[in-house]
Formats: structure tokens, C-alpha cells, sequence
């Protein structure tokens, strides 16, 4: 089956041709997230929230799909693409977690986002610590890499010597 789903705003981030694999809260340069005017009303309240979750679409997406995929960083490790966090994925949909620093109009200023500049959005909700925070969330298979600690690094984007 085929669905239908609508762009609600477009994500304004520095990146042109180079983006982060993975958001960095203390990223520099102008992070927003610009709302279609008829949706705007849909923000009301939102500011009240430290974090949100950004859903959109991976309208750069290059590559073929495969169910297999080669994590970097991974040294060669091979796991099922629903056990990554590919961009290369059967749809091309992509969640970010980010913090809302202010909202003005239907902008909402928001920390480092790994997206290109023009990024389609597709929908925000508001992340609740409870409901969304899960203390007993493990690394799964990153737990059995031998180098985990140097893969941990990666993952949080955190510079350091390779």
C-alpha cells in the first residue's frame, strides 16, 4: 500500500552537502524548524516543552536499500537495517530529538540538527520524560563490539583521536 503524508514546514540547518550522523545538542549555527503558516496554531503550547521529536522526510537520500547494512565505525560488522540507524532505509523517513531553545511566529529556534538545509518536515511531538525516557534501553548489539567505548564516541559526536 501507498500513503499520503503532507509537509508540514521545512527544516532550516547550516548544512549543505556535509551533515552529522547523529544530532549534536551544542552544534553551532542556525537551527529552525519553519512551520507552514496554516499549521502554526498547532504550536501552541509547544515552548512549554524541553525537547521535541522532528520527523522528516529524506528527500537527499542516496543509495540502494538493502536489509543488510555495514554500520561505520562498526570494524566490518554486519546487522539487519532495522538494527541500524541507516538514513538508507525501505522509507525515507528520518526522527530526530531536539531541544527547543524559543519559538517566535511559526519558527522554532532548536539545537544542532542532523539534517541538509530544506529538509521536508513531517510532523513534531514533544518528548515527555516519562513516557519517552526508557532507563533500562540497552546498546544491543554495539554491547559485543570489542571497541565499543571508540563506536560510543562516534555515535555521540564527540571529537576525539581515532
Amino acid at each position: 500500500m501507498k500513503y499520503e503524508i503532507e509537509q508540514i514546514g521545512i527544516l532550516r540547518t547550516p548544512y549543505v552537502n556535509n551533515a552529522p550522523y547523529q544530532p549534536l545538542n551544542d552544534d553551532e549555527g542556525d537551527f529552525r524548524i519553519v512551520v507552514n503558516k496554516e499549521f502554526s496554531e498547532g504550536l501552541c503550547e509547544l515552548e512549554e516543552f524541553s525537547y521535541i521529536y522532528v520527523i522528516y522526510y529524506l528527500h537527499r537520500k542516496t543509495g540502494t536499500v538493502s536489509m543488510l547494512v555495514t554500520p561505520p565505525w562498526a570494524n566490518g560488522k554486519q546487522i539487519g537495517v532495522f538494527a541500524s540507524r541507516s538514513p538508507i532505509r525501505p522509507n525515507s523517513i528520518g526522527i530526530s530529538v531536539v531541544r527547543v531553545k524559543s519559538i517566535v511566529n511559526n519558527e522554532i529556534f532548536i539545537s544542532g540538527l542532523d539534517t541538509y538545509d530544506g529538509t521536508p518536515l513531517l510532523d513534531i511531538k514533544p518528548c515527555i520524560n516519562d513516557l519517552d525516557v526508557k532507563y533500562d534501553a540497552n546498546y544491543g548489539w554495539i554491547e559485543c563490539l570489542e571497541d565499543k567505548e571508540h563506536l560510543l564516541l562516534h555515535i555521540n559526536g564527540i571529537p576525539h583521536d581515532s
